[in-house]
């Protein structure tokens, strides 16, 4: 005779509970954000602006390896055009080296998070390969 196991609620639907972590997850990073300091705000505004342009069906953005090359290929020509918004608004300032070593980081690092933000956007599912 082959008895019947009766699995207990919480165990029925154990996804809903995985995308409630997902929505936590996002939730906190979007917090977190709002921490930044005002220039990365500023370049954070930048990131997402470009990033918008890239944000559509089959991506690189998307891809389920993302290749490290294009991200710093993208990561450079986002800091290059920060450069030139920066010396065309202010053409009387003088900006030390040091600025521009550590700037080149900050936005890679300021890519990787809003890519992940955005694989991991609950509106269009739990990650979008």
């Amino acid at each position: 005779m082959q008895e019947r196991k009766i699995l207990p609620f919480y165990m029925t639907y154990p996804l809903p509970m995985y995308y409630q972590e997902e929505d936590d997850v996002v939730r906190d990073l979007e917090y977190l954000q709002q921490m930044y300091p005002a220039e990365a705000k500023r370049y954070q505004k930048v990131i997402t602006g470009i990033l918008d342009t890239l944000d559509y069906s089959g991506s690189m953005i998307y891809d389920e390896y993302p290749d490290k090359w294009q991200l710093y290929k993208l990561s450079m020509d986002i800091t290059d055009r920060i450069k030139r918004e920066d010396i065309k608004n202010n053409p009387d300032a003088v900006f030390p080296e040091e600025k521009w070593k550590w700037l080149g980081d900050l936005v890679q690092i300021l890519v990787c998070y809003e890519i992940y933000r955005r694989r991991h956007n609950s509106r269009r599912g739990v990650l979008r390969f």
